[in-house]
């Protein structure tokens, strides 16, 4: 394998020198309005991935042995697509107008070369700094209503689920022993935990989504799709972008960039911040205040160097914190389960002489008297490394990344003293390294090669914490036995979790494209990974009674017991997929992809049932999802300024790894297993169109159909808890949690080109609307935890400019639709579950200033 690997990678770098002797077309890129060089814009040649960017100084050449006439396309992000005809080798300049709305971003990075979107042959959506922007977007979860195909949940950042087209991460509450199915990447920086998702965006330039596995193009392997997202570049211009938002509910966001040289050609700078703090829309009766609140800041810092015109370094150093009130759950609801009448939630509460302070979720008033807290700090440092090799280029991807959580929640969710403290407050350190060569080897044959490998580590901050309240015992208590009243039982009584993880993958990936004809390609790529796992679970109990009476300690034994093991487990695997597309003209592509695929093998982190009084050891690990994947589409661009895409899909995945709630208390976050078999299949159609000085419109609508096929040992709902057996249920034909059949996205805006204060720029006013139907809450289908379909509508009106002032104003929420987000069940499954609420109607302005 390692003598065939050297003759692969020599005879790459042998062709790849061959055609250094190539003639080159070369020429400049300016600025039409201001004459600028413009620095990092991207040059194609028409119908092939051969392209290059330009300079510092706006310069660029590229290889091309063909025949003239040749058609190029130039783009840069903020300015019009620009598309000429040579007729001979000659020195060429070139002229870009600002463009304040446009199609996507036309170059995107997402097979790791610069490429058009609309000559991918895969699922992909662009989301732009100006999308962003509009949409006064801050992180993903705000992005997921421009993409109907993107889902996100997020109780707390920790547990948050990142999934596309219904499939990727467990729903519901995180388990840290598995990888997620969704790959999430900042300048080639793959993030492993899931929390990243939840952070403010700083100086992003544009978010590429990739629908489907990923496993053959980036370092870690990806069973659903990928974020790449790519944050600006600093720049041997000074320039700088100043914003300013307020809103209601106290809101404040304050972000900003300053870039420039610090050596003339050879060293620049950028150094980036965003801040926003936004007071709390659920008001706590016990604490007296209004809590959910935000309070985060970020700062990200860059270095350029360019030694040489064939090498590029960039050094980046980025630090985030939030310090919110908030992620608290309401109250949402009760479903009467098969327990006995004394254990259903209402008789409890009226045993404990309590009641709610309200039974409608959306009057936003709870009583908890836990404190919830968010804090979280994540940052890291990366230094990725371009050495151009005749028609390809070498990168190297070097990172270490920290991720440090303290959480605190109510977990019983009313203001009952029942579950006193559940938290996992944890720090997460990982490593990786990516090498990877892409590029042209000939005219026929261009693609990727690369090497990666990845370390984490995952250990408490101390421990993971549950307490018992005072009430608890009138939570838990299996039988009218007077002993559970036994005063001060279980106060105090406290289960404290170690769990020590580590993890290391490695994987080779190659993925080549060859030019059967000039309207045929096939695209092959493989995967080999290799993933290893170990965890060292330990769990002590203390507190409680301090008594010697065998019967007292019996029943505090059932609440929370002493837990150990260890399981150190690892897997092989190789990942194929094989792409054909068909292009009988430039505004036609036609293209299929098939791709078999692994997610890799899990382990249980934050424990595990027991039977009998003890673990069921078989459930520490869960095995490696396999993924059949088959897709087809067409991409084409009926009119000019226009695109019209449409996909279908069907997904199979064998051993669905799947998290699932336990009517045992001490299993704190549920626990993993396997379901035998899913199916998500359904359709996309995405359509574009802008008029260029006058309106933009774009919508996008998903169909996604999503079952368990085989599931036969599933946990019951939430009403069937207390059934009596084993508590299994056979729900083959259920549906999967947390996917709408139908999701929809629009946006229309329009705009006309006019001064301000002396400035050239536009006026312009915009809407955007975003559809998804019913879907189920819990991975289980329940009666209960179902979330109805709701519409959410965002408007906007103001003047932008490219360079200057641009100001306007906001809503979010416009019609102000009362919506659940997520329903969960709380902590050993009394009957009662709470809600995450989506945000209510906001409103406000922005005013940016750009150099």
């Amino acid at each position: 394998m390692r003598k065939k690997l050297i003759i692969f990678i020599a005879v790459l770098v042998c062709m790849n020198l061959n055609t250094l002797a190539q003639n080159a077309i070369s020429g400049k890129v300016f600025d039409a309005i201001t004459n600028e060089a413009l620095i990092g814009a991207t040059i194609l040649q028409e119908g092939t991935t051969n392209g290059t960017v330009t300079n510092i100084d706006g310069t660029f050449s590229l290889s091309y042995t063909g025949s003239f006439p040749m058609s190029m396309k130039i783009s840069y992000v903020g300015y019009e697509l620009k598309e000429i005809e040579l007729t001979g080798n000659r020195q060429i300049e070139i002229y870009l107008n600002p463009a304040a709305s446009s199609l996507n971003e036309v170059t995107v990075t997402a097979r790791r070369r610069n490429e058009e979107v609309q000559e991918i042959p895969i699922p992909i959506s662009v989301i732009g700094a100006r999308e962003l922007d509009n949409a006064v977007s801050f992180n993903v979860n705000r992005v997921k209503e421009l993409l109907p195909s993107v889902q996100l949940y997020s109780s707390n950042p920790r547990n948050t689920t990142l999934n596309i087209r219904g499939i990727g991460s467990t729903f519901g509450l995180t388990n840290d022993g598995i990888d997620p199915g969704v790959g999430f990447y900042v300048d080639g920086v793959y993030y492993a935990r899931p929390a990243a998702a939840s952070l403010d965006f700083i100086d992003i330039q544009q978010i590429e989504v990739l629908r489907g596995p990923q496993g053959t193009l980036f370092g870690k392997n990806t069973t659903a799709g990928t974020f790449n997202i790519t944050s600006r570049k600093p720049t041997f211009i000074t320039t700088g972008i100043f914003e300013q938002s307020f809103g209601n509910y106290g809101f404040i966001q304050t972000k900003g960039s300053v870039s420039g040289p610090l050596v003339k050609d050879k060293l620049a700078a950028r150094l980036s911040f965003t801040g926003t703090h936004r007071d709390g829309n659920i008001y706590n009766e016990a604490t007296e205040a209004y809590t959910n609140t935000l309070n985060n800041q970020g700062v990200r810092g860059q270095l350029l160097f360019l030694p040489s015109d064939k090498i590029t370094l960039t050094l980046a150093a980025d630090y985030s914190r939030q310090r919110p009130d908030g992620y608290a759950q309401v109250y949402a609801g009760t479903a009467p389960t098969q327990r006995a009448d004394f254990r259903q939630f209402e008789n409890i509460i009226a045993d404990l002489d309590y009641d709610l302070p309200s039974r409608d979720p959306f009057d936003r008033v709870i009583d908890t008297n836990t404190p919830w807290r968010s804090d979280q700090d994540m940052g890291g440092v990366s230094l990725n490394a371009d050495f151009e090799v005749g028609n390809g280029t070498i990168t190297s991807t070097t990172a270490w990344r920290n991720w440090k959580w303290n959480p605190s929640s109510d977990r019983d969710f009313t203001g009952l003293d029942a579950i006193n403290k559940s938290q996992a407050p944890s720090i997460h350190n990982q490593w990786s390294q990516e090498i990877r060569y892409s590029g042209e080897i000939s005219k026929r044959l261009n693609g990727t090669i690369g090497l990666f490998g990845f370390y984490q580590k995952l250990v408490p901050d101390g421990a993971h914490i549950q307490v018992a309240g005072s009430d608890q015992w009138r939570f838990v208590r299996d039988s009218e036995d007077p002993l559970w009243e036994t005063p001060g039982l279980l106060k105090g009584l406290t289960q404290e979790d170690k769990p020590q993880f580590s993890n290391f993958s490695g994987a080779l990936f190659s993925q080549l494209d060859v030019k059967i004809t000039d309207k045929v390609i096939v695209t092959p790529g493989i995967r080999l990974n290799y993933d290893q796992k170990e965890v060292d679970f330990e769990r002590t109990v203390s507190g409680g009674l301090q008594t010697n009476d065998p019967e007292l300690i019996a029943i505090q034994n059932k609440v929370f017991s002493p837990l150990a093991f260890q399981k150190d487990v690892d897997d092989w695997n190789i990942s194929a997929q094989l792409g054909v597309r068909y292009s009988p003209n430039h505004r036609l592509m036609m293209y299929a992809n098939y791709s078999y695929g692994f997610k890799p093998v899990g382990l249980n982190l934050g424990g595990i049932p027991t039977e009998n009084d003890e673990p069921v050891l078989d459930l520490a690990v869960v095995k490696p999802e396999r993924v059949s994947h088959l897709e087809a589409g067409i991409k084409t661009q009926p009119l000019k300024n226009s695109t019209l895409n449409f996909t279908v899909f069907n997904t199979d995945i064998f051993d669905y790894q799947t998290t699932v709630r336990s009517a045992d208390i001490s299993v704190i976050r549920g626990y993993l297993a396997n379901a035998e078999q899913v199916r998500t299949s359904g359709a996309e159609l995405e359509v574009n169109y802008t008029m260029p000085k006058y309106l933009r419109f774009t919508t996008a609508v998903s169909y996604t159909d999503g079952h368990y096929v085989e599931f036969t040992n599933a946990p019951v709902p939430l009403e069937e808890t207390g059934s009596g057996g084993n508590e299994l249920k056979d729900i083959s034909g259920g549906e999967l949690p947390g996917i709408s059949k139908w999701a929809f996205s629009g946006g229309l805006e329009a705009f006309i080109k006019n001064k301000l204060i002396g400035q050239e720029g536009e006026y312009f006013i915009g809407s955007d609307l975003f559809y998804r139907s019913s879907f189920s809450s819990n991975p289980t289908p329940s009666a209960y935890l179902n979330i109805e379909g709701y519409s959410l509508i965002n408007a906007r009106l103001g003047f932008r400019t490219r360079k200057g002032i641009t100001a306007y104003v906001w809503s979010r929420n416009l019609a102000g639709t009362n919506y659940f987000e997520q329903l969960l069940p709380a902590g050993g499954n009394a009957g009662h579950y709470a809600a995450v609420l989506g945000d209510p109607r906001t409103y406000g302005v922005t005013l940016r200033y750009s150099l």
